[in-house]
């Protein structure tokens, strides 16, 4: 069941659930462990993914994420026996969901294309450390940079969205198994002053990426999650994204409005994978305007491709205390003038206890409502 068996009522004929209980529990010891091959901001939790993929699609069926993030629908719906169509506006998006999708079939043919990619990034001359900026230097032993962008580079020419996933969810944080200085593991910042050089050299030391890939390589095949089923993937806006064929089911959570600042909280990241992401102007991502143009073309996108008895399921942040317009309420709006075919069928009120929020200024996200459509007419 997706929700607890009380029903807490109705609203203009909408059915309204609390979610089951069951996800507010860690599922990090159960999931599949390609979902921790990266980390990602404000990310859906996988068994709430698992949950609305088997409720309101089938196996075979063709599921659209047009907000896919860190991939945890693509993937769910691939080890659950769904096609995927996929798309994010974000590089760090689409490496995170192609590093899964493409994951080589066992741990040991993984090892062995890292033994071939290292090799390979050996054999580039070192990079001029100059050239890099302060901010992204002052992360890293010099050897240990140089060693992480000719292992970028070697990913990008061959192609392995795989093996640089690996080497983007080892970046930083203060563990040994990583790859920075001590820094925080989520969003990346300095912890110099809890952790001072003079204090702790050891975490100062050069680190080579070679036996910490490998570890990593490991760790991320304890629970694999593959599968052969077919997936398509776009780099784009939603404004932007042309699909050429129907679809079955839409699940999908867009970037909560006005709260999280993807490019900034991955902006280390995004510094090794695409030069003009770095440089561009992020600001404005997550501002009303842009989450009301985004609505707007999915409405519409849903309102063409969602084949007929389908259903489109969208996970929505909540924000608690606000005197402005819910983020629901402008969606159900939207959707009512632009995807006149879909019909809002009922709401999953997930409230999100603060062990599910990444970060601690947002505060004002402490509830998700799963809007239930149902393409009703053809």
């Amino acid at each position: 069941m997706l929700f607890d068996t009380n029903k807490i009522g109705r609203k203009d004929n909408i059915e309204l659930f609390m979610a089951n209980s069951r996800w507010s529990e860690s599922c990090q010891n159960s999931e599949s462990t390609f979902h921790q091959l990266s980390p990602y901001i404000g990310k859906l939790k996988s068994n709430i993914a698992r949950d609305l993929i088997n409720e309101y699609s089938q196996p075979g069926d063709t599921v659209f994420d047009p907000f896919s993030g860190s991939g945890t629908i693509p993937l769910e719906c691939a080890i659950n026996s769904r096609h995927v169509i996929a798309a994010d506006a974000s590089i760090y998006a689409k490496i995170l969901t192609l590093g899964k999708l493409s994951a080589p079939a066992s741990e040991v043919i993984a090892l062995n294309a890292l033994s071939k990619l290292l090799k390979k990034s050996s054999t580039l001359p070192p990079c001029d450390l100059r050239s890099v900026p302060k901010w992204v230097r002052s992360f890293f032993h010099p050897k240990t940079l140089s060693e992480i962008i000719n292992f970028v580079e070697v990913c990008k020419i061959y192609n392995d969205y795989f093996l640089l996933s690996c080497l983007l969810g080892i970046l930083h944080h203060q563990r040994p198994g990583f790859l920075s200085y001590p820094s925080s593991h989520l969003v990346p910042y300095l912890r110099n002053n809890k952790y001072s050089k003079e204090q702790y050299p050891h975490m100062y030391k050069y680190r080579d990426i070679s036996s910490r890939l490998e570890s990593k390589i490991k760790r991320t095949y304890k629970r694999p999650g593959n599968s052969s089923v077919k997936y398509e993937y776009h780099k784009s806006k939603i404004q932007n994204l042309n699909l050429k064929s129907s679809y079955d089911c839409l699940i999908s959570s867009p970037p909560y409005m006005n709260t999280l600042d993807y490019f900034r909280d991955n902006r280390l990241r995004i510094w090794f994978l695409d030069k003009a992401e770095r440089i561009s102007d992020e600001k404005g991502l997550n501002t009303t305007t842009t989450f009301t143009n985004s609505i707007r073309c999915l409405a519409k996108n849903s309102n063409n491709l969602l084949r007929y008895g389908k259903y489109a399921i969208l996970i929505v942040g909540e924000k608690i205390g606000s005197s402005r317009k819910h983020p629901s309420d402008l969606v159900c709006q939207l959707f009512e003038k632009f995807a006149p075919k879909l019909q809002l069928k009922g709401v999953i009120i997930d409230n999100i206890p603060d062990i599910r929020r990444s970060r601690r200024d947002c505060k004002k996200i402490k509830a998700e409502n799963i809007l239930i459509y149902q393409r009703i007419k053809k």
